[in-house]
């Protein structure tokens, strides 16, 4: 796997496809955040695709407009997070304004920062660090006041990164009480790699 490469974010029409086909393309991207402490980055190595309106999984399912899901109306490519349970989660905003659909970015491979990451989030095993939608966002200082950036400029934008050798797909984790919402298969994920949540 080649990963010499320039880390500098992807244009503006990166966003603009699909959500599904947004959801496998993150996969092998690099997720970068740069803080007074430092930068730290990890390659995308899970992701769940949320549909919008018709989705009961979503947080815009009937088309809810809040004060949360707002950015959801907006261009793709905007950031879109959340607090649940405490811990913050990071989206990536896509389709088209007024289509309120997004990719949450589930986990990702330390890849920069690592370091500073581990002081952020002790654990045992490198593997625990960034390997949940939670771990990841603590780990890399991705918080509330993101909401609303656009991740194709710093601080907190998306590199090109590498091709994965194959994508795996499967229902989403942790949508209980969302009907049949909850068999859809729209969760996608990099085969065999050690990151992924579960």
């Amino acid at each position: 796997m080649n990963r010499d490469f320039l880390i500098e974010p992807v244009e503006e029409e990166f966003f603009q496809k699909p959500t599904l086909q947004l959801a496998q393309a993150l996969l092998g991207c690099l997720l970068v955040k740069e803080t007074d402490e430092g930068i730290t980055s990890g390659f995308i190595v899970e992701t769940e695709g949320y549909m919008g309106p018709l989705d009961r999984a979503a947080h815009s399912f009937g088309n809810r407009r809040t004060k949360r899901t707002e950015i959801m109306f907006g261009k793709a490519g905007l950031v879109y997070t959340y607090t649940m349970h405490t811990h913050c989660l990071v989206n990536v905003v896509s389709a088209g304004i007024d289509e309120p659909e997004a990719v949450l970015i589930r986990a990702v491979e330390p890849y920069t920062g690592v370091e500073l990451m581990q002081r952020r989030r002790p654990v045992d095993k490198q593997k625990n660090l960034t390997n949940g939608p939670g771990k990841l966002t603590k780990a890399m200082g991705i918080n509330k006041e993101d909401y609303g950036r656009l991740f194709y400029e710093p601080p907190l934008y998306i590199a090109a990164g590498y091709e994965p050798e194959e994508i795996a797909v499967g229902p989403r984790i942790g949508i209980g009480g969302s009907g049949e919402a909850q068999d859809y298969p729209w969760r996608f994920w990099v085969k065999d790699n050690p990151y992924v949540s579960r």
